[in-house]
């Protein structure tokens, strides 16, 4: 999709993530996902389901007896998106900046160090 992904909550991407393993589904299928790692009663993730959909980041089958929900965004388009954000807030859209900065505060192995330059590598090939 070539749309702007809305503003995604913390709350609404664990909804995204039970979607994203398996669609489409029913609000009652994602309730019982979700039971098992949240404390959420059942209002609070039909909630989160219907901003997603007012957001139109979720979709809904309603062809059926019971809606099933589906994601309109792939996993990658949603993180892209969100790491953009992230970007334009702390380092001003350069992600150079963030970059050197992790660089420079993480302890990196070897193993991690060739990892980075062989995808620089293929980057520089491009």
């Amino acid at each position: 999709m070539k749309n702007k992904i809305p503003a995604i909550s913390e709350s609404e991407w664990e909804i995204l993530k039970v979607l994203w393993a398996k669609a489409p589904q029913t609000a009652n299928d994602i309730i019982s996902s979700l039971q098992a790692q949240t404390t959420w009663k059942p209002k609070t993730v039909r909630t989160l389901l219907d901003r997603l959909t007012k957001k139109e980041v979720v979709g809904v089958h309603k062809n059926q007896k019971v809606y099933t929900f589906y994601p309109r965004y792939s996993q990658d388009e949603c993180q892209r998106a969100k790491a953009d954000s992230f970007l334009k807030r702390f380092y001003d859209g350069t992600l150079k900046s963030m970059l050197v900065q992790f660089i420079q505060d993480e302890d990196l192995s070897e193993e991690d160090i060739k990892e980075l330059r062989s995808i620089l590598d293929k980057k520089d090939k491009k």
